[in-house]
């Protein structure tokens, strides 16, 4: 029977989707319950912000595990494995009577989003082919995109009807959801049981990752960044990484292929991708501060705001798919990022003189140019790459991705804080000036990344043509059988 009935990719999908949402909507649903933690169990703000962090460096440092996992084990076993732990760290965060519960569940949760979220991509990709991949990663990208926007609102009414243990329990129903269905209709791969661990390769990048994550969270002002112990937790975070990319690329089976960025299509989605991200991660920061401080207006604007920004990069990621698969990302990721540089530099120039439609405009703007290139040319990035190698390569860009817009936050932060050191001006026009460069240069910095969606390499030439010459990473790889594929 299992050779006989074919399951729809559909369906796979679904359960992908379903799995990839719930973990992103439990993140930003804490966000607004952080002031009811703090009163509940009588805790410092600094204690407080573990309750994000812990689950930031817990995901940080398992990530890297998932290529290795996924080889010895299979994506469908892992990924089902990442939800069932994603479950029991639900139902002790539900049950938890101490900050200590509640920190070891959210370690719990991040263990298991870094094991979901590197292998969405590698799901879907095992059931569509590359001509419809980029309508299929549109559709998964509007519910990524989405999640983040509505996931305060959704924490804010379920803390104003309810009490912070069911923030963890409307994890459940989707979550087991998402594991019976996934049983049932993910595809079975391969599993390669002699599959070698580079073990110093892990300890570096996952104590790399770890006490940079841990540093940077530390930070929140210019004062923080100068104690010798931040500083010192930085430089040893960037000298273990700096040590896992020689180790890597020395050791004969790395845990992770640094190789990978010799191929041009997947280096220049990379880059682009982690422009983006550090766009989006600087202006969920600057939104809020330039709505409240600047204009005075509420942080329910700031919520609509957000939210009128997903809608748009959701409707435009769709439609931004299609066209990938039909004509490549060159012209619609080049489209993206100019209209979203050009917004995000438009952002720079909103005062108090300014209209709030106007605003809603240029956030509107913002959402289609993320929409039509942030998904599209993370896809065109991973088509580039032998299948054997997606989740590998999923694994690195949403490590590159995560990295460096936590040290461009706190290097916006730094900035921030200096600006606002000025004197002969009030307190809102300190603010308003430092916000306004911060646009203008995120801004920038995505504008600079746009010749490379213009450039980037057609398929045919990526890969080469010659008789007899392999990839360059030299993987041998054979399509998933019919009894892989069919249940």
């Amino acid at each position: 029977m299992r050779g006989i009935i074919t399951i729809h990719p559909a369906w796979v999908l679904f359960c992908v989707i379903l799995g990839t949402t719930t973990v992103s909507l439990n993140n930003s649903t804490i966000n607004p319950a952080i002031p009811v933690f703090i009163e509940h169990f009588h805790l410092s703000p600094m204690v407080a912000t573990w309750i994000m962090a812990a689950f930031m460096t817990s995901m940080g440092i398992t990530m890297p595990l998932t290529n290795y996992l996924s080889q010895k084990f299979g994506r469908k076993c892992l990924y089902l494995t990442g939800i069932g732990i994603f479950l029991v760290g639900s139902i002790m965060g539900a049950w938890a009577s101490s900050i200590e519960a509640i920190l070891t569940a959210r370690v719990i949760q991040g263990i298991a989003s870094g094991l979901i979220i590197p292998l969405s991509l590698a799901l879907i990709y095992a059931v569509y082919p590359k001509p419809e991949r980029g309508r299929i990663t549109g559709i998964w990208g509007a519910a990524v995109m989405l999640s983040p926007a509505v996931g305060p609102l959704i924490g804010s009414l379920i803390i104003e009807t309810f009490s912070w243990p069911a923030l963890f329990l409307i994890n459940l129903p989707f979550a087991f959801v998402a594991l019976v269905v996934g049983i049932v209709v993910l595809p079975k791969t391969k599993q390669e049981s002699s599959a070698s661990f580079d073990g110093i390769g892990y300890l570096l990048i996952a104590f790399g990752i770890g006490v940079l994550l841990f540093a940077t969270g530390q930070i929140r002002s210019l004062e923080d960044f100068q104690q010798l112990n931040n500083l010192l937790l930085i430089c040893v975070g960037i000298s273990l990484l700096i040590g896992f990319v020689i180790w890597s690329l020395r050791h004969p089976h790395p845990l992770l292929d640094l190789t990978l960025f010799s191929i041009t299509g997947y280096r220049y989605s990379t880059i682009i991708a982690v422009a983006q991200a550090i766009a989006m991660f600087e202006t969920l920061f600057l939104l809020p501060l330039l709505i409240q401080m600047v204009l005075g207006l509420s942080p329910i604007v700031t919520g609509l705001l957000l939210l009128t920004t997903a809608i748009c990069a959701s409707l435009a990621g769709q439609f931004a798919g299609k066209q990938l698969d039909q004509k490549g990302p060159q012209c619609v990721v080049t489209c993206g990022l100019i209209i979203a540089g050009g917004a995000t530099l438009g952002l720079g120039f909103i005062s108090i003189y300014s209209p709030l439609w106007l605003l809603y405009l240029v956030c509107a703007l913002r959402g289609v140019g993320v929409g039509l290139s942030y998904i599209p040319i993370t896809t065109a990035g991973i088509n580039t790459l032998p299948d054997k190698m997606v989740t590998q390569g999923s694994v690195m860009n949403n490590i590159s991705r995560r990295l460096c817009s936590s040290l461009m936050l706190v290097l916006g932060a730094i900035w921030l804080e200096l600006s606002l050191n000025q004197t002969g001006m009030s307190l809102p026009d300190q603010y308003a000036s430092a916000i306004s460069s911060l646009f203008l240069m995120t801004g920038s910095l995505i504008l600079l990344t746009f010749p490379l969606a213009l450039f980037f390499p057609k398929e045919h030439d990526t890969f080469p043509k010659k008789r007899g010459m392999s990839h360059p990473l030299s993987i041998n790889h054979q399509p998933l059988s019919n009894k892989e594929d069919t249940l």
